[in-house]
Formats: structure tokens, C-alpha cells, sequence
């Protein structure tokens, strides 16, 4: 049943009693696991064992099995991940690495930093993901890899993506850091590249007490390789015949990303219910020409690390300041496209190159969908966008 429309406001200006409603909060998540999180702290203090201890053995194989892999390898950041993916795979000077450009910068950045050139790619208006057909236009000779992006929590479409790598002999390296628990058509995401790489950034799905990341990969050797690229590049100890990183996720990290693990599947499901009483909201009513509701393809079902629509004829903007005078978190995920960056002017993009791209960064709007979010602060959410989408017909009162 959708969301009646509210009456249209008199003035822009909300009331001064409004309570704000985060974006996030991590304290809301972390405060009820307090307890459970210090003693496993406390264990690990206790042994000494403040990296490679248990907890991150625990955790590796935890995550490997969540995510139907032989091998899961912790290491210091979900960037870390990506780059050590890349090392592993021999990226440097002269490869190029296909990408979206409507992603973190440290999608690309870590192809930079190997001294590799990243190939920008356009994105699905629908689902945000790279597009596979302008991936295919895009592969040439010095292509070293593709690195598609799980972004906001939906899967990319990996059957069209592994069709172009495997008709060029290349590896495809997931960019999973906002999905950790997301499926394409069945089949986990990280699972299904040569490497899955996850970040345990507090505001991730699994969210850590600081940084971490994770890789996932099916190829024994390539994990024993990352291992090794994780210490220094050290093997055995002092012996060094690669040039490695200082890249090892903390035992204390761990220990509390354990105990958060055993409840993801309960924060998913939360994040999905928040999902779900938007679209009913917003995919009627007054807000139907203004709100352009998130699209799961089939066989994608997102985790929702956001959740993130798109606002109508120029109005993002504003509505994101209607939504924060009334003390509304909404923040754009991404405002300025990868390939619009000034560290990759060189690089030669204009505008419109990308158009898909661009057009999304000027209207994505992201709201609030952590699980602890309260159903009386997601109705408060609801309400004002449909106030403003009201108030668009009174512009003398939207102006007031």
C-alpha cells in the first residue's frame, strides 16, 4: 500500500524540533554487540597474537565459505584488496585495466598506483553497473584485466562480462567491496572473477572497528601468492623475491568482524525491508515524476550497502537541501565521475564521453537504509520527499 501524499508545506523551513534522521549510524549496530565484541578483543590481547592469530584464520574461512571459495586472504583495506588482486595478476606500466568510472576512486586509483593506465567503461542507466557491450568496445591489446564494480550492493552482470574476458583470455578481478553477501543468479559474488574483493570499512555491510579487506579466489597458488604479497613479499621470512606490501589485517580486526559476521544475513534482510517500503512509497504518487526508484536486474538481488535514486530535472540538489534543513542525511555517491578527475586529465576524456556516467552523477541521490534505521525516521524520510515533490507545484510556497 503506498504512502499517502502528505499536504503541501507552507514554507521550506522545517519545524526546529525535527530530529535528525542519519544517513548512518554505526554506534546503532556496534553499541548492542559491546560485549561480545571486547571479549573477543580481550582474547586476542590476552594471547599476544595481534596479527596472523586465529580470529583471522576464523575469519578467512568464514568468509571463503559465505562466499563459495576455496581461499579467503585478509588483508589491511578493501583497497589492498583490489591492489594486491592486481599485483598478483602482474599489472604494471603498459597494461590497461577496464573500469567504471562511476565507482571510489580506489577502483582506479590502485591501477594508477601499479602504473597501469584504467580504461573507463559507461555504466547501465538502470542498475549503475558497468555495461558489458561498452566493455567489449573497449578491450585492446594492452588490456590486462577487467574490474567490474558490485556497486551500491547489486551484482554486476557477470555472465555478459565473463563472455568478453574469456573471449579475450582475461581475468576478471570483482570489485565487491560494498556486496559482501550478494549473489548473481545464485552464485555468491567473489566467486566468480579470479578474485572478489571485499572491504570491512565501518560503513560497509560488514562493518569493521577500523580498516580491513578481504580476497577471495578459487586458485590455490594465486592465494599462497597474495599471502606472501600481504607480508613484504617475504618466503620464507627475510627472503624476499618480490616486492610485497605491509598489507595484514589485524587479529583484533578480526576478532570483532567475527562476531558481526554471524548477524550480516539478519542486516541484509533489515536493509532489504527498508528497500522495499521506499520503492512502494516513492513508485506512486507525487514523487513518481521526481524519484526514479533503484532497478535489481533478475537474478541480482542487492545487499543495499545504498540505497540511491535518482532525482528528476536538475531537482537533486535541492531536494538534498530540503531533506537537510529538516535534519535528513542524504549524501551523493558519486558526485564528480572518475574519468572527470583531475589526477586522469591526461588521460583524454571529454565530456560526454561517457554520457550514462555523467548523467548519474548529476542525479543520484542516496537515503538512508542502514539496518537499524527506525520505521518512525524512514516514514520522516518518505514524508519530506513527498512534501517537496508536493511543494514543486507550488513554487511561491517552495520559494517561502
Amino acid at each position: 500500500m503506498s504512502t499517502p501524499a502528505p499536504a503541501v508545506p507552507l514554507s521550506s523551513h522545517p519545524a526546529a524540533e525535527a530530529k535528525p534522521v542519519p544517513l548512518l549510524d554505526i554506534n546503532r549496530q556496534n553499541d548492542p554487540l559491546r560485549d561480545e565484541v571486547l571479549a573477543a578483543i580481550t582474547e586476542v590481547v590476552d594471547t599476544g597474537a595481534f596479527l596472523k592469530g586465529p580470529a583471522v584464520r576464523d575469519l578467512e574461512a568464514a568468509v571463503a565459505e559465505l562466499c563459495g571459495t576455496e581461499h579467503a586472504v585478509g588483508c589491511a583495506s578493501g583497497s589492498d584488496a583490489i591492489l594486491l588482486a592486481l599485483m598478483a595478476l602482474g599489472v604494471g606500466p603498459g597494461d590497461e585495466v577496464i573500469c567504471p568510472s562511476f565507482t571510489f576512486f580506489a577502483t582506479a586509483g590502485c591501477v594508477s598506483r601499479l602504473g597501469a593506465t584504467p580504461v573507463f567503461a559507461d555504466i547501465l542507466p538502470d542498475t549503475f553497473n558497468i555495461d558489458p557491450q561498452d566493455v567489449a568496445r573497449r578491450v585492446t591489446p594492452a588490456t590486462k584485466a577487467i574490474l567490474p564494480v558490485h556497486l551500491f550492493g547489486q551484482s554486476a552482470d557477470m555472465a555478459a562480462l565473463q563472455a568478453v574476458a574469456d573471449e579475450h583470455g582475461l581475468p576478471i578481478v570483482e570489485d565487491a567491496a560494498q556486496a559482501i553477501g550478494a549473489s548473481y543468479h545464485g552464485q555468491p559474488i567473489g566467486s566468480i572473477g579470479k578474485f572478489g574483493c571485499i572491504s570491512f570499512y565501518p560503513t560497509k555491510n560488514l562493518g569493521g572497528m577500523g580498516d580491513g579487506g578481504m580476497i577471495t579466489t578459487n586458485d590455490g597458488e594465486m592465494a599462497d601468492q597474495l599471502r606472501v604479497l600481504c607480508d613484504h613479499g617475504q618466503s620464507p621470512r627475510y627472503h624476499h623475491h618480490v616486492v610485497g606490501l605491509n598489507s595484514r589485517l589485524d587479529t583484533i580486526q578480526a576478532a570483532a568482524l567475527g562476531v558481526k559476521l554471524k548477524r550480516l544475513g539478519e542486516y541484509s534482510a533489515a536493509r532489504g525491508r527498508h528497500a522495499a517500503r521506499y520503492a512502494e512509497a516513492f513508485d506512486s504518487g507525487p514523487t513518481t515524476g521526481l524519484v526514479t526508484t533503484p532497478v535489481e536486474a533478475p537474478g541480482c538481488p542487492s545487499v543495499w550497502n545504498q540505497y540511491t535514486v535518482r532525482v528528476a530535472d536538475g531537482r537533486r540538489d535541492a531536494l538534498q537541501k530540503w531533506l537537510g534543513d529538516r535534519k535528513i542525511g542524504a549524501a551523493i555517491y558519486y558526485p564528480v565521475p572518475l574519468h572527470q578527475q583531475a589526477c586522469f586529465a591526461d588521460l583524454g576524456y571529454r565530456p560526454g564521453d561517457l554520457p550514462h556516467t555523467e548523467r548519474a552523477a548529476e542525479e543520484v541521490l542516496s537515503l538512508p537504509v542502514f539496518p537499524e534505521l527506525r520505521e518512525d525516521e524512514q516514514t520522516r524520510v518518505i514524508e519530506a520527499v513527498g512534501e517537496y515533490a508536493a511543494a514543486l507545484a507550488s513554487p511561491a510556497r517552495l520559494a517561502a
